[in-house]
């Protein structure tokens, strides 16, 4: 596959260096050390962990077979291989070495031999299958001088993997804590497959097997949830109603366990084509005994100027408290983050009608600009967006566990992100006179699309805009779970929850401010194709004459979310070998919210104040200096408002835009049936599990509600559209160990993933953006009847333990997606869709013909894949280098799809799926002592598509070139309760280029500087 090589042949290199056969040592399992022990008699579950504890190893077992058996005393100086044989002596178990551990499984009985004759032992016995074992992992992060009240009882992330039957990839505490992370996005783009989207140079979103956002189900403890923020910038999508979920919310901290479920099996919620992420709080039994735990940082951005804080707090703490059966914990975190991202941008690129050379006897000129293949930036400006942030969570959780048979659980979590942004943008506007030009074939492709590079106007505008908002994300979940063995083969998993995301942006406030067709400007993108610059040489943007007040615009948003879960899962043990799992689940999610605006200040008659008076003064304006390339002028909001009497404006009702009410409420019922058994193949074990689930979803989509300003009822469709459909999901999955620590998955399956929020919707909009002439408007329509994304699903992979902590696997992934849906337009005479002519935009009629734009199902898609995964220690190195270590995966997708009438083309064009990268890595290399230690990570993500276009004629798709983003940390530890640490994020202070048009135009380039953090870390 010559498509297989990367962009950056270092990641390769490094791989061919690790696999070479000079220097990779057999593994080997290493108990031999001899130290003593004092061990009471005990229940053996006691014993075992006391015992797990004390070596700092994993033990895998399944509780039923624990349950009533004592341990006897262990005293004395033994090895540790010797110590769990004598826990077990006298039991009908044994233990196996695995990894760096044991795995406790009933002894096989065997056939009576000669006594003469030594035992022989079958090479595999039949073990309970992976669901019903419990790992006990004791671990000591930092090394050997980490005091023991750190330790946790979870698995390692390679153990999680392991005894998963599903493709599966997870992050535990370490994980996540000992490489940068400003959020959770950010901690979980080093899993493989994963990809991010980036705001304010931290994660937002993900893109898994390169599947968008949207085809990732979320859980949070468990349960399916959601949630939202927003981008300030429109070429990022600002506020979107869909199912991705906004990982930016959360402090990565909150978190002490990350399950990525790749593939899909029956017992699982349906969704997620993509896969499945499930964010674990911390549980006051995950540690062996009381914790507390205390951080603080302070941070500072590269960007940062004098309209933004200089350092940037960060706090994180944690207290676990256990009284013999029962326990509790509370977590919180706490960030405030000053970021400025800057940059130029070109709000896409038109062939523009109506130009006009400024030179009237230009013959040549003019009829270059009569040609109508000239492409011009629709309005380049330099801008600014600068944003005070605070990040709050908190969790609790209060455990009961009497012993292995029951355990109960409370678990509180809520979140906030707050966002008090400022946006400063100095646009060159009104540019139809020209002077002259220098155009190019873009990219050299040779399809005809003239883009000008270079171009003087004359009696331009220059139009700078000031923007203030303040938005708020708020989560909030609580659940109670149960987990309860209601007899030796029969155990009992139930939970009950509820959460909820809410969105709210009270009210944003724009000014405009221009010098009308007064200026004589230049643009020029002859240096850098995708960071233009424009300047005048006869007109001073940092004065006030020639500038006067162009308008005013408020607008809100809110947008409310929320989910009600319950679930009710058996586990039957109808033998050691084999188990019958089945369970029924609920589920409710509720979707709803609205949009209000007011523009057309100050010559709308409802400015209370001067109406229509535009001159400024002095006190009206202020020099803005953030943009690192120029200077200029903008209007102060707070005077202006004040002087239009707008000040303390509120919208209302009245402002309410009607296409932007409806509620979305989908209710899933849901029941599944699932086997598993372990089998003895060839002397090694085989693990099967076969399950199929039945789901029923009833939807239901409301219009508007009548009556509301600036547009008259929405459509004439029904109030309320109700419908149901139901489906089957089969599941078959295969673990085989064929070899010590070599073992094989394969799994087949087939799930669903549910339209986007806005695509469900029952709306009609018409788009009031400025039209010239002959520009033909837009209306958009949602579509309650589009059926869910459909997907039969292959995975297969090999994965090879061969080390403690040491793990390579190399994975295939194919998806078989019908249904797939995306945007038609067909022109339409606006009379003929029985809208109010209220509607319209200016200057246009209800003869006029419109793009009518709403989601529809398409044909059948399908995405491929290779994943490759590899994390080594280099203990195999002479000292010191033996203290180095790699972590490294890389991922090739390939999927198209058929998208309608593109660019409004009338042509169908097959193009890739939206966020999907064909190569992306993960490279991270690491040096660790129990005294100090240091990493360096790099993340690469390749082009990809972010949209392609319909009803749009400026461009066919728009996406983000390639990205390598490069991230360091280093720790030291004081001593064993004490550690120090420094991060640097985005070293390279990467340029993020947003482009416009498969042909490859600049549409946004901005830079959001390098962040550092300095921090301390008591762990008690």
């Amino acid at each position: 596959m010559a498509g297989l090589v990367p962009v950056q042949p270092v990641f390769y290199l490094v791989l061919l260096l690790l696999f070479s056969s000079a220097v990779w040592p057999a593994a080997q399992h290493n108990a031999a050390e001899r130290r003593h022990y004092a061990l009471p008699a005990q229940p053996l579950a006691a014993a075992l962990l006391q015992f797990a504890r004390q070596v700092n190893k994993p033990l895998l077992y399944n509780p039923a077979q624990l349950a009533g058996l004592q341990a006897p005393a262990v005293v004395g100086d033994f090895t540790a291989d010797e110590v769990i044989q004598l826990i077990l002596a006298q039991q009908p178990l044994e233990a196996i070495p695995r990894g760096s551990g044991w795995l406790i499984k009933a002894e096989a009985k065997v056939p009576d031999a000669k006594p003469a004759a030594p035992e022989a032992k079958p090479a595999a016995k039949p073990t309970a299958s992976a669901p019903a074992m419990e790992v006990i992992a004791v671990r000591a992060n930092g090394g050997v001088h980490r005091h023991n009240s750190a330790t946790t009882l979870l698995p390692t992330a390679e153990t999680l993997k392991r005894q998963a039957m599903i493709a599966q990839d997870s992050l535990v505490a370490e994980d996540i804590t000992d490489f940068t992370a400003l959020n959770v996005a950010n901690a979980i783009s080093r899993v493989p497959g994963i990809s991010i989207t980036r705001e304010w140079g931290e994660g937002r979103q993900i893109s898994l097997r390169g599947l968008g956002p949207d085809f990732t189900r979320v859980q949070v403890n468990g349960m399916e949830t959601l949630g939202t923020s927003s981008s300030p910038m429109d070429a990022r999508g600002a506020l979107s109603r869909s199912r991705a979920f906004d990982f930016n919310i959360f402090a990565a901290e909150l978190f002490n366990q990350i399950d990525v479920k790749k593939s899909y099996s029956a017992e699982q919620e349906e969704g997620g084509i993509a896969g499945t992420v499930n964010l674990r709080t911390a549980k006051p039994f995950d540690y062996a005994a009381d914790k507390a735990s205390i951080s603080a940082q302070l941070g500072s951005n590269s960007n940062a100027n004098s309209n933004l804080s200089s350092a940037d707090p960060r706090f994180s703490a944690l207290l676990s408290k256990r009284w013999s059966d029962l326990g509790a914990l509370i977590s919180l975190t706490y960030s405030s983050r000053a970021t400025n991202e800057y940059g130029s941008n070109t709000t896409r690129w038109r062939r523009e009608s109506g130009k006009q050379a400024a030179d009237p006897n230009n013959n040549a000129l003019q009829s270059l600009l009569d040609s109508g293949d000239l492409w011009f930036p629709r309005g380049q400006r330099l801008s600014v967006w600068e944003n005070q942030q605070q990040r709050f969570g908190i969790t609790a959780a209060l455990q009961y566990q009497p012993g292995p048979q029951l355990n109960l659980l409370l678990d509180l979590m809520h979140g906030k992100l707050e966002n008090q942004l400022s946006e400063h943008h100095h646009a060159v506007k009104d540019n139809n006179l020209v002077q002259d030009l220098i155009w190019r074939d873009s990219n050299g492709y040779g399809s005809g699309d003239k883009e000008v590079l270079y171009a003087r106007y004359k009696n331009a505008s220059w139009r700078n805009e000031n923007r203030q908002d303040y938005n708020e994300s708020v989560f909030s979940q609580i659940s109670l779970s149960a987990d309860w063995a209601l007899s030796h083969n029969l155990q009992l998993r139930a939970m009950l929850g509820h959460s909820s995301s809410d969105y709210r942006q009270p009210l944003l406030s724009k000014l405009n401010i221009e010098a009308k067709q007064q200026a004589d400007i230049v643009t020029d993108f002859t240096q850098d194709a995708f960071y233009g610059r424009s300047y005048s040489g006869n007109f001073d943007v940092t004065a006030l004459p020639g500038f006067s007040v162009r308008d005013l615009f408020f607008q809100s948003n809110f947008t409310y979310s929320d989910f009600d879960n319950a679930r009710l899962d058996f586990t039957w043990q109808l033998s050691d070998s084999r188990e019958l799992t089945f369970g029924l689940h609920h589920k409710t999610f509720n979707n709803s919210g609205f949009q209000q605006e007011a523009s057309g200040f100050p010559y709308s008659s409802a400015t209370p104040l001067n109406q229509g008076m535009i001159s400024l003064n002095a006190e009206q304006v202020q020099l803005y200096s953030g943009h690192p390339d120029q200077s200029w002028l903008q209007g102060n909001i707070v005077a202006l408002q004040a002087f239009y009497g707008l000040s303390g404006f509120a919208l209302t009702d009245a402002d309410t835009i009607a296409s932007s009410v409806y509620r979305l409420t989908e209710q899933t019922n849901a029941g599944y049936l699932q086997y598993q058994q372990e089998f003895a193949v060839a002397g090694a074990p085989l693990r099967t599990s076969l399950g199929l689930r039945y789901f029923n979803t009833q939807l239901a989509s409301q219009t508007p509600p009548q009556g509301l300003a600036n547009s008259a009822p929405a459509s004439a469709e029904p109030a309320n559209v109700v419908r149901h459909y139901s489906g089957y999901l089969p599941g078959l999955d295969i673990s085989y160990e064929f070899a010590d620590d070599m073992l094989w998955r394969l799994g087949l399956s087939k799930n669903i993933t549910r339209p986007s929020l806005s695509d469900l919707a029952l709306f009609t909009n018409v788009t009031q953006t400025s039209l010239g002439e002959t520009d033909i408007g837009q209306i958009n329509t949602g579509n309650p009847q589009l059926k869910p994304f459909s997907a039969n699903n292959l995975d297969t992979a090999l994965e090879w333990y061969f080390a403690e902590g040491g793990l390579f696997s190399a994975a295939l992934f194919y998806k078989d997606i019908e249904h797939f849906i995306a945007i038609e337009t067909r022109p339409v005479i606006y009379r003929e869709l029985g809208l109010p002519a209220a509607l319209l935009p200016e200057g246009k009629t209800v003869d006029d013909v419109f793009n009518l734009s709403s989601p529809q199902n398409g044909g059948p898609s399908s995405i491929k894949g290779v994943e490759l995964a590899l994390q080594r220690k280099l203990d195999f190195l002479p000292a010191p280098f033996n203290q180095f270590g790699i972590v490294a995966n890389y991922t090739w997708a390939d999927g198209n799809t058929l998208y309608r009438n593109v660019q409004n083309s009338g042509e169908d064009q097959v193009k890739a799926f939206p966020g999907l990268s064909r190569h992306s890595y993960n490279l991270a290399l690491y040096y660790d002592t129990p005294r100090w230690g240091a990493r360096l990570t790099t993340a690469y993500r390749s082009r990809y598509i972010a949209a392609v276009e319909s009803g749009s004629i400026d461009d066919d798709e728009r996406g983000y070139h390639a990205s390598t983003n490069v991230d360091f940390s280093a720790f030291y530890r004081v001593n064993d309760y004490i550690k120090l640490n420094i991060e640097a994020l985005n070293l390279t202070n990467l340029r993020e280029e947003l482009y416009s048009d498969s042909s490859d135009r600049a549409y946004n380039s901005t830079y959001s500087g390098r962040t550092y953090m300095l921090g301390v870390t008591a762990e008690f």
